[in-house]
């Protein structure tokens, strides 16, 4: 029999295993008598147990991408910022490799900042393709919120380096593009594809939101990300509108 390891060894070999030596490190240490080693058998199994569900979840989330397997290229296209008083709106189009088994993707707004920050570097690292379009302010202003995001998705579209066979919306079909679309209630949710998308659309998003906090501290940008919350309301209130605002959204809003 081999000298025991101690506690401490067999929690820091528990923080470094990654999912596939985890059943490994159970079978090594299920007859380990100790509390402590007990305990982080069981974390280990219930950790295989949460990636075994969100295996199962990202597989639901393939459903259409089944259904079009046919099609080549299969894009998701979502976008970010619709709601905002200041900012551009950003559409994403990601088409991801047909095996893809990137786990966690889902609707960007159910995810947290870091999560959001890590899978847009695994999606980017990982995709097929990335398009990202832009829309700021002033162009929203003049062609009214939904025409923007429209153009946003085209420019998405247009900004991918091979052109999609098909193309999964959140909900939308997109004028003037010439591509056969799905549109899909919740697609960010339902999709793995949209979701993908919709990933990379906030996260560049709020990086820009971010960018504009450093020259306008005073409105937190980096905080509220241009949204109507009452720290953003009240600081359009003192300090007035800066060329970023959205003036189509703020007309209820008294200001300097």
């Amino acid at each position: 029999m081999g000298i025991q390891r101690k506690i401490g060894e067999v929690k820091l070999e528990f923080q470094a295993a990654e999912e596939t030596m985890l059943p490994s490190f159970i079978a090594a240490y299920e007859e380990d008598r100790r509390m402590g080693v007990q305990k982080l058998v069981q974390q280990a199994r219930k950790k295989l147990d949460a990636i075994g569900r969100e295996r199962e979840r990202i597989e639901s989330m393939k459903a259409y991408e089944r259904k079009y397997a046919s099609k080549a290229y299969i894009c998701g296209i979502d976008e970010a910022g619709r709601g905002p008083l200041a900012g551009p709106v950003v559409a994403g189009a990601v088409i991801l490799p047909k095996d893809c088994e990137i786990l966690y993707i889902n609707d960007s707004k159910k995810l947290s900042e870091k999560k959001r920050e890590e899978l847009y570097e695994v999606i980017m690292g990982q995709a097929v393709a990335v398009g990202v379009g832009i829309v700021g302010p002033r162009r929203i202003d003049e062609i009214n919120i939904l025409q923007a995001d429209f153009e946003a998705m085209r420019m998405a579209i247009q900004n991918l380096p091979v052109v999609p066979d098909i193309l999964l919306n959140d909900a939308v079909t997109i004028p003037q593009v010439g591509i056969l679309q799905v549109p899909i209630v919740h697609g960010d949710a339902k999709s793995i594809s949209i979701g993908a998308a919709s990933i990379i659309a906030k996260v560049v998003r709020d990086r820009i939101m971010v960018e504009y906090d450093k020259e306008m501290p005073e409105y937190g940008f980096a905080k509220h990300k241009g949204y109507g919350t009452k720290e953003h309301i009240a600081a359009i209130e003192k300090h007035g509108l800066s060329d970023i605002h959205r003036r189509s959204f703020v007309k209820g809003i008294k200001h300097p």
